[in-house]
């Protein structure tokens, strides 16, 4: 009897511990519907007029597709993945329901079918190449949706067409009249259909792959088949939110999808949901699409300018993973407790760099003559086999387009003014290869490109606005801006411990917002005479910008191959943890990088704006994939640890020269842009590191 008295005690100690546990698992639930509280609390409160269920209704409306796209990557990012082609597939889905289904016999439930059916297909284009040929998720997706871009533009290449109104009758509207909005309703339904999933087995399997794929496929799990479902129910979900912004919109546009894929992030962190997969869910992904829906309204209601939603949703992005990352073992905290500790052992004069600097080095037997001779030098081939192995490919095929170009063209093999040509086009991507070739090198990948490019190009327009007296300041403020936004980038991964994709996708929406802003939507200002005559002079045989081009070159394989700075790059590539752990700073040396490709980026938009003579939003958006494909293309591998910089400039050359090729013939822009994803595609599953 004692006994069972002193357990009854002791079970409500027990069970205290466990609620608390249990709490643990949904704080990021939790904290997504107090935010998602008190943004509604200020929408209701901020305005004269109060909140009506017609208003509700279109606040329902609004947010409805954002958040069926952030259930479907809720549920890939739950596994670990990572999908940035959501956007593409809801453009996708929305040109091929305004152009190819108009038939008004068709019912409603046919075109959600079909809406649907096109996102799975698409998903499971990602689910084969991550699942099957064990690819990267980032730079497969990334792929997949410039080649969704470019389908999309097939199909449809401006704003047109008619969706059926029988679609917009049965998404848009009221479920029960002035009570239940029909949005709502659907999400609610999916919602549903996601609790009944979770705790299937192939829904326990998505949580447990999230959290350690290893472990899961140790205890039985087919972790390839999860990953390839995963996909293809994100597909689904991406389909569906292209089939109510179809039916929202009532027409179709190539480039519906586009400004979605930031906000699709953001709802997923605001949501709780873990980027690495194994905790979250879409219940928090919802309320964090619609905590971003009712900011942007919170401010147009302030009359701020909608030039300010994307930093907005940028900044959201990256203080939601900062405070779901706040705890005892998160980076920034362990960087504090290492300054801390830094700090009282110089106080304390305990530093390496404050000890004595008497000799300590082992001393070793001096080699004799015959050890010389015995140890001869290898050959340049054998010394360089690897990076000859993965860098010569990009030359060959280099060749291969030449020549092709001289029989489908003419005037290439044995024109000057072609090469001239092909350099002066390929410096930008030659630049880029540089910084975005240092960051792949490391492991990491930097979104950011696109914009640092518009946003630097744009500041030196606007400041020269035709002066080359004033190039003198504003080429180096619009280098440092480069550069600042590489501190940032870099400070982001390492201080605050953001994934390097998302912290630069997310540093790419803020500058898309401070451009925006600063040239008020219409960029202003024009090259200086002398930039323009550096990029376009035709007076002398070579361009001015070739010579430059070429000193870069030499600069950057001594940068990436010479240097203590590369030596370290390599080391963190190959092992973060092993390095740190071998004395390599990896914290400075990654901020270096980062930094390296701002000023890069900057580089590469003063460039851009003298070649063009003026600067213009969105100049810096095809640079993107191209960046990427050319480190791949040139041999270095996407997890970091193996490249050299000589093949990537192979793979710059490359594709310029593809592309001129390309432009020469009637191809549309949107088959090039098909092409260039399948080339990356190609590229990185032939370089790929084999695995088991």
């Amino acid at each position: 009897m004692t006994i069972l008295s002193a357990a009854d005690a002791r079970a409500p100690a027990a069970a205290a511990p466990l609620r608390w546990r249990r709490l643990g698992r949904h704080r990021g639930l939790a904290i997504a519907f107090a935010v998602f509280l008190i943004a509604l609390a200020i929408v209701a409160n901020i305005g004269a007029v109060r909140l009506s269920y017609y208003d509700l209704s279109q606040m329902a409306a609004s947010g409805a597709c954002l958040a069926l796209a952030a259930i479907g990557q809720t549920i890939v990012v739950l596994s670990g993945g990572f999908d940035l082609s959501a956007g593409a597939v809801i453009s996708l889905v929305n040109v091929v329901l305004a152009s190819s289904l108009q038939d008004p016999g068709l019912s409603p439930f046919a075109l959600v079918a079909a809406g649907v059916g096109v996102g799975m297909i698409s998903g499971a284009f990602n689910g084969l190449f991550v699942a099957v040929l064990r690819m990267q998720p980032i730079v497969v997706t990334l792929a997949t949706m410039f080649i969704l871009q470019g389908v999309t533009l097939l199909v449809m290449e401006k704003p047109g067409g008619q969706i059926a109104p029988a679609l917009g009758d049965l998404l848009i509207g009221d479920a029960i009249p002035n009570t239940l909005p029909k949005p709502i309703l659907l999400i609610a339904v999916v919602l549903l259909l996601w609790a009944w999933f979770k705790r299937t087995p192939l829904g326990l399997a998505v949580y447990a792959v999230g959290s350690d794929f290893d472990a899961a496929r140790s205890v039985g799990v087919r972790c390839r088949l999860v990953q390839f479902l995963v996909y293809v129910i994100g597909g689904g979900c991406y389909g569906l939110a292209g089939v109510f912004i179809s039916a929202q919109t009532g027409s179709g546009d190539p480039l519906i999808g586009n400004p979605i894929l930031l906000q699709i992030f953001a709802a997923v962190v605001v949501g709780g949901t873990k980027l690495g997969g194994g905790r979250g869910g879409p219940l928090g992904s919802v309320f964090g699409a619609y905590v971003l829906m009712m900011v942007v309204n919170i401010l147009l209601v302030l009359n701020v300018s909608a030039y300010y939603s994307t930093v907005a949703e940028g900044s959201i992005l990256i203080l939601a993973v900062l405070g779901d990352s706040i705890r005892s073992d998160s980076p920034l905290v362990r960087h504090l407790r290492h300054l801390r500790l830094r700090i009282r052992a110089r106080l304390q004069g305990r530093l390496p760099d404050q000890r004595e600097r008497g000799a300590k080095l082992l001393t070793l037997p001096r080699a004799g003559p015959s050890d010389h001779r015995d140890a001869a030098t290898p050959r340049f081939w054998v010394r360089n086999a690897e990076t000859l192995r993965y860098a010569l490919p990009s030359y060959v095929c280099l060749v291969l387009i030449v020549v092709t170009t001289q029989i489908v063209l003419g005037h290439a093999l044995t024109s000057w003014s072609y090469y001239n040509s092909l350099i002066v086009l390929s410096s930008f991507l030659a630049v880029l290869a540089l910084g975005q070739g240092a960051v792949i090198l490391t492991g990491g990948l930097d979104l950011s490109v696109p914009w640092t490019i518009g946003l630097t190009g744009i500041l030196l327009a606007g400041m020269v606005k035709g002066s080359d007296a004033a190039l003198i300041y504003a080429l180096p403020i619009s280098l440092l801006v480069g550069a600042a936004v590489g501190v940032v980038n870099g400070a982001g991964v390492v201080l605050l411990g953001v994934s390097p994709i998302v912290m630069t996708l997310a540093v790419n929406g803020i500058l898309q917002g401070m451009a925006l802003v600063y040239s008020n939507g219409t960029p202003d200002g024009f090259a200086s005479p002398l930039l323009r005559l550096f990029m376009t002079d035709q007076e002398t045989p070579v361009t001015p910008v070739v010579v430059f081009v070429a000193l870069f070159v030499v600069f950057a394989v001594l940068l990436l191959g010479k240097t203590a700075f590369a030596r370290r790059v390599y080391a963190i590539g190959n092992g973060e943890r092993v390095a740190a752990l071998s004395g390599v700073p990896v914290s400075r040396t990654l901020i270096g990088v980062y930094m390296l490709s701002g000023l890069c980026s900057a580089i590469v938009g003063a460039l851009l704006t003298g070649f063009s003579g003026q600067a213009s939003l969105g100049m810096g958006d095809e640079y993107l994939l191209p960046s990427i494909a050319i480190v791949v293309i040139g041999g270095a591998l996407i997890t970091g640890g193996r490249g050299h910089y000589l093949g990537m400039l192979g793979g710059a050359l490359l594709l310029t020269a593809l592309q001129t090729l390309l432009a020469g013939t009637t191809l549309p822009y949107a088959t090039r842009t098909i092409l260039f994803g399948l080339v990356v595609l190609a590229a990185v599953l032939a370089l790929r590191e084999r695995r088991t």
